[in-house]
């Protein structure tokens, strides 16, 4: 299984192993050994698109061995690229046996028998309240493997149609998934011993989830209630649309203690002029506004966002603009990149697309400002004491390694029945991507 993208492929990647392994199926990190390959795909740039047909080469390649050797390789192209140009993946690359969108992946068993009788399939229907509700629990054992953070799917699609967005046209518009389903679920991996939760969605904090007294709960109502789950330490939730940043959800950042101070919020530009044209519903002041208020109930809360360079029409007044909203911010990390027309969106259809040179250019000058500011986030932290939920061994005899509140990773010497349990850790250094540290506490002192 190769997941490529955002946290809701990799939720979806854990999901389909837990199908398939009710199928007979052991996963495997050697090609070599596979008999199932599948590309869980992204298609949000051209570059993640392309990258797929180039694995698929490879792909077709190790396959033509294997029936050398009497061996049968099936490859199965699931996610957005699969959504986005379904029948196209099949005519592109003989090799491919199916293609699957994100929404159909729960039918994968009676797929992949279709594609053992020779049948190539493209199944890229909506459903999500069925896949849901098909899908099989993760064993205790399974959890386990993956670790003490988890990613729990609340919601998907978007209905805010971005000019430069493929995500409405292949995750469909905006559903949440029903209360009841989510916090079972959570419990569930609680259960087996996860302590970070992470809620996730295309469009996370438009949630309206039905409960079973038939109210309609908030994103903050579920963290409110997530909270209230003995063994759930952290709460975070990703990714967050400005319009739909609401009071209560605000607030929940100053009232509820597991809630981690650190927000990722997509801004995308600091022009008016380009967000209009981007049909994101909020200007820079709207978004300003947001952090002031975040940070004004919770003092040492983190923010990251996205930002796209080279939009079509974007002058260098607009670059400049988006400059200046990232120093008035100031951010603890960020991801960026070049603007890449998708098939089918209004940006690809504008005739004033901006040259290859010049968004490069812009994205280098702005990830320059990003990548200073990220630095001097976590050298603000040397000194200081937090608490570091510790995850799994470090690369070093005798160390282990965490997250911080702000999702910086940590590393000290320290036993490994310190896993899955919080510690307060003095930091004393910074590297390029993370922060070594020393334990406060000793081990048996340690703050579950």
């Amino acid at each position: 299984m190769k997941s490529y993208g955002c946290q809701m492929n990799v939720y979806d990647a854990e999901r389909m192993s837990d199908l398939l392994a009710t199928e007979g199926y052991v996963s495997t990190e050697n090609e070599q050994d596979a008999d199932l390959v599948i590309l869980n795909t992204c298609h949000i740039r051209e570059k993640a698109a392309e990258k797929i047909y180039s694995e698929l080469g490879k792909l077709a390649m190790a396959k033509r061995e294997r029936a050398r050797e009497g061996r049968e390789l099936k490859i199965i192209v699931a996610g957005c690229v699969a959504q986005a140009e379904g029948e196209e993946v099949l005519r592109r690359q003989s090799a491919v046996d199916l293609v699957v969108g994100p929404q159909s992946y729960h039918r994968l068993p009676a797929l992949i028998q279709k594609a053992k009788l020779g049948l190539r399939t493209t199944d890229t229907e909506f459903s999500v309240e069925e896949k849901f509700n098909t899908l099989p629990q993760p064993t205790v054992k399974q959890i386990n493997q993956r670790g003490i953070a988890a990613f729990v799917t609340v919601q998907e699609g978007c209905d805010k149609f971005c000019s430069f967005c493929v995500v409405p046209y292949t995750r469909g518009v905006e559903v949440s998934r029903n209360v009841h389903e989510i916090m079972a679920e959570i419990q569930r991996l609680v259960d087996a011993g996860v302590r970070e939760i992470t809620l996730i969605g295309q469009n996370v904090n438009a949630f309206r989830g039905a409960a079973a007294n038939g109210q309609i709960w908030s994103l903050a109502d579920l963290i409110a209630h997530c909270s209230e789950i003995s063994g759930v330490e952290r709460l975070r939730y990703t990714t967050s649309h400005p319009v739909d940043m609401s009071d209560d959800l605000i607030s929940a950042h100053g009232t509820i203690s597991k809630l981690m101070p650190y927000v990722h919020l997509p801004v995308q530009s600091g022009s008016d002029r380009i967000l209009k044209a981007m049909n994101r519903k909020h200007t820079a002041e709207d978004y300003a506004n947001i952090i002031s208020r975040l940070r004004s109930v919770r003092q040492d809360l983190a923010v990251s966002s996205d930002f796209i360079v080279g939009f079509p029409g974007e002058t260098e007044k607009d670059f400049q603009q988006t400059l200046d909203l990232i120093a008035s911010v100031n951010y603890a990390s960020s991801f960026s990149f070049k603007y890449s027309p998708r098939p089918g969106t209004p940006g690809a259809q504008r005739a004033d697309q901006i040259s290859e040179e010049v968004k490069r250019e812009r994205l280098a000058q702005l990830q320059a400002l990003l990548e200073q500011q990220r630095q001097s986030f976590n050298k603000a932290m040397v000194n200081k004491e937090i608490d570091v939920l510790f995850e799994k061994p470090g690369r070093h005899e005798g160390q282990i390694g965490g997250k911080s509140p702000y999702l910086q990773a940590v590393h000290v010497d320290g036993p490994t029945s310190l896993i899955g349990k919080i510690a307060r850790v003095a930091i004393s250094a910074t590297g390029p991507n993370s922060l070594t540290g020393n334990l406060i506490h000793k081990p048996q002192e340690a703050v579950v």
